[in-house]
């Protein structure tokens, strides 16, 4: 009933995590924080670089030489093995100056934590063992206990020894217990490590809600962020849950990264778990960057873990394009056979295509007049309409003129007043009725043509483009085309339209013509001209 609750359970938040974001599309968030990752390393020489350069201060005593010291020390602990170890040392001399039983035993604590993360075991417990912590502070007490337990959890880990195993977890759970005691119930340290013991003792149940509720809660460093996910991680590994393990052991390679971690292992389980997946390309790529860590790091062990893992990945890689180079070997001597065949066809559609492409060409040419004949047609028709609107309104506008005038005319030829009547016929001003004749056409047939001026400019250089004033729309010049465009070609007819002599048209047209760019097709250009 256990086991089938407990795998209900991970089967739940399984699901839960499919759905979440692709292991794809974090991997290759993965791989753009890496190009960065020399530029966050560069950020955390910059703070130790500063740390440095303040032991340089006169004034300095040994207390704050000391808080400097511990800054180097954290600083190194997780990215550099020999500056940790060495600043460890600097620690317990200084404490060891100050005579301060506290910070004595907190060096110690800090030799004890990078001798662990370097696997060396027995130099830990040697360390440990010369601490005497009745009397420490509660914080330091703390930190004892939990180093402790770490180490014989690191411990049982690596013997994988059914007797020695259990004897090590069970001291640890002890040292866990007594750190618990002293712990803040809603510090890291609290959560993390109840929920590191129930994995140990096997009560994954209670273990995987408590971790991911710490994971979820947006408080962690990138450090602790790190530790906890590749902790949940190793659950589902066992549990043969690769997808959920890989996505945690992403994310937490990600947080190392930005926090510059060097002694982690979250890259090099997500590379064996990659490798697993035959995912080879990412899984060497990401092993590289974990030999690059540990040799950065410089811990000896963690450099012998990682070559391990290394030499069976790179096999698998040159395997893998080995298989592919036969794979590649193969196809190519199909795809040679099949372009031979190809061409075969290939000869035979080309003479094919060559009959019907003449065939084509002589439809689309056909097409192509029929179209310039339909859009031409439909042009003239639209020029037709309008203008027929257009001179029907005019027509119109005339006769109620003549209406108007003659029922004047009449009234007054009734009643005998000659003199009015005189009055009445010399108002009617010709002149103007003409200009309004030639705005209304002019408007006419800019709402025809919007673009005849810009496009009438073209056909001429720059000192002989036209110029209107202000009040414009057209003047002479253009309007004389402006009529040609519109199909009225005879010089008699625009001459009357206009109000011109025959002469003066000629000479119009001769003058504008010679102007232009192309004298000879500048008539044929203006019938171009498209309407809207």
């Amino acid at each position: 009933m256990k086991f089938l609750v407990l795998n209900l359970l991970l089967l739940f938040i399984g699901c839960l995590n499919c759905t979440a974001q692709s292991p794809i599309r974090e991997l290759e968030k993965l791989k753009l924080v890496l190009k960065e990752k020399s530029k966050l390393d560069a950020q955390k020489h910059r703070r130790i670089d500063f740390l440095k350069a303040s032991l340089a201060q006169k004034d300095l005593n040994l207390k704050d030489e000391y808080l400097i010291y511990l800054k180097l020390y954290n600083e190194y602990k997780s990215f550099q093995y020999d500056k940790a170890f060495y600043y460890a040392h600097q620690l317990q001399r200084i404490s060891g100056q100050l005579k301060d039983p506290a910070k004595i035993a907190y060096a110690k604590l800090k030799l004890g934590f990078i001798l662990l993360s370097s696997g060396m075991f027995k130099e830990t417990f040697d360390s440990l063992s010369t601490l005497k912590i009745k009397h420490l502070p509660d914080s330091v007490k703390r930190e004892y206990y939990l180093l402790n337990a770490r180490t014989y959890y690191d411990l049982a880990d690596f013997d994988q020894d059914d007797y020695y195993t259990r004897i090590y977890t069970t001291k640890a759970s002890f040292y866990v217990d007594s750190a618990l005691k002293l712990c803040d119930i809603h510090s890291f340290e609290y959560s993390y490590y109840s929920g590191l013991k129930l994995i140990k003792v096997g009560d994954l149940g209670h273990a995987i809600p408590k971790l991911k509720s710490l994971i979820n809660s947006k408080r962690l460093s990138y450090h602790q962020y790190a530790i906890t996910a590749s902790t949940l991680s190793d659950i589902y590994i066992r549990h043969q849950q690769n997808h959920i393990a890989v996505r945690l052991l992403i994310n937490a390679s990600i947080a190392d990264i930005k926090s510059a971690t060097k002694e982690a292992a979250a890259m090099l389980n997500l590379a064996q778990l990659l490798n697993k997946n035959n995912n080879t390309e990412d899984a060497y790529l990401f092993i590289k960057a974990a030999m690059d860590d540990a040799v950065n790091y410089g811990a000896r062990q963690r450099k012998v873990q990682v070559s391990a893992i290394l030499l069976v990945i790179a096999s698998a890689k040159i395997l893998r394009e080995q298989e592919q180079k036969q794979m590649l070997f193969f196809y190519s001597a199909l795809l040679t056979i099949l372009s031979i065949i190809i061409i075969v066809f290939a000869i035979i559609v080309y003479k094919q295509l060559k009959r019907i492409k003449a065939a084509d060409k002589l439809v689309l040419e056909a097409n192509a007049r029929l179209r310039n004949t339909i859009e031409k047609l439909n042009e003239a028709e639209k020029i037709k309409e309008e203008y027929i609107g257009y001179y029907l309104h005019i027509i119109s506008d005339y006769l109620n003129k003549l209406e108007k005038i003659k029922s004047s005319i009449t009234q007054r030829l009734t009643t005998k007043k000659f003199d009015e009547i005189k009055v009445l016929v010399g108002n009617i001003n010709l002149k103007k009725e003409r200009e309004e004749l030639f705005s209304n056409f002019d408007k006419a047939f800019l709402k025809l043509f919007p673009n005849f001026l810009t496009e009438f400019n073209t056909l001429f250089p720059v000192e002989y483009q036209v110029r209107l004033l202000p009040h414009q729309l057209l003047n002479t010049d253009l309007r004389i085309f402006a009529l040609i465009r519109l199909g009225v070609n005879d010089p008699d007819k625009l001459a009357r339209i206009l109000e011109y002599s025959l002469n003066t048209i000629y000479n119009y047209r001769t003058r504008i013509k010679n102007k232009s760019n192309n004298p000879e097709g500048f008539e044929v250009a203006i019938l171009n001209i498209r309407a809207i």
